[in-house]
């Protein structure tokens, strides 16, 4: 749920634009739908405008004026500098390393980075059944690096995730070399409370930005492990009003 911080922009605004922020001009940038569009959609209309998005369905440089609802939607072949197939798109450029960044969303994300997008509870009883894998997988495992955004409760914020849809960092250093897995990992994980980044020797996932008017406690709260902070935490620079008009332009959202 977004909230409205009383600051003239919402944590969900200030997280989409946090994440932003995140991705530079002339990066390619494979694209989950939802959250990590509307981000990296923001990025290229603001901090970097050469930003190349890439989308599961096969187009290359996608431009799409909002938001789209699928990686079906139309607009995304229509604005495309390219429009190839789905096997060339993971055979070529995702598996080779030829992509810089996966942007992924998570329904469950625990203290190594690990994602679960499959089911809540048990596997063959779940609780819940979640929209499942899609290119996921193969996007953590694969890109240079990855970056999460999603929005921070111990519902999401758990100490071990149901199900491993997409690989972290496992259980710890070294458990991405032992599967042989190309890319770098999580890099950054975004939330509405702040930016988690992984610890460079134990892995595990540490807060080293607080958004601003969010306390170390309240991101402990909402965190199912035991949130260390980063030598010198820092707050998140609010969001400026041009990142505030693009945003909203981009999502219809009226100030």
């Amino acid at each position: 749920m977004t909230t409205d911080i009383g600051t003239g922009y919402t944590s969900d605004e200030m997280m989409t634009v946090a994440a932003a922020r995140r991705l530079r001009d002339g990066q390619s940038c494979f694209v989950g739908i939802g959250l990590p569009s509307t981000a990296a959609n923001l990025a290229r209309r603001t901090s970097a405008p050469g930003l190349v998005l890439i989308y599961e369905s096969g187009t290359i440089g996608a431009k799409p004026d909002l938001p789209p609802l699928s990686i079906g939607d139309g607009v995304l072949a229509e604005t495309a500098d390219a429009v190839i197939s789905v096997p060339e798109i993971f055979n070529y450029w995702l598996q080779p390393g030829r992509i810089d960044v996966g942007f992924l969303g998570a329904a469950q994300i625990d203290r190594f980075g690990n994602i679960n997008t499959t089911v809540i509870g048990p596997y063959d009883d779940p609780k819940v059944r979640l929209p499942g894998a899609g290119g996921a997988p193969e996007i953590a495992a694969s890109c240079r690096e990855v970056t999460v955004i999603v929005r921070q409760s111990r519902r999401a914020f758990v100490d071990r995730v149901d199900f491993v849809t997409s690989v972290g960092f496992g259980s710890g250093p070294g458990d991405r070399e032992r599967l042989g897995l190309r890319g770098s990992g999580p890099r950054t994980v975004i939330t509405d409370l702040g930016i988690l980044e992984p610890d460079p020797v134990g892995c595990e996932l540490v807060v080293t930005h607080l958004h601003p008017g969010v306390t170390l406690d309240q991101a402990r709260a909402a965190t199912g492990w035991e949130l260390a902070a980063a030598p010198g935490l820092r707050e998140t620079e609010p969001p400026t009003p041009d990142e505030l008009a693009a945003l909203r332009e981009l999502t219809g959202r009226k100030p």
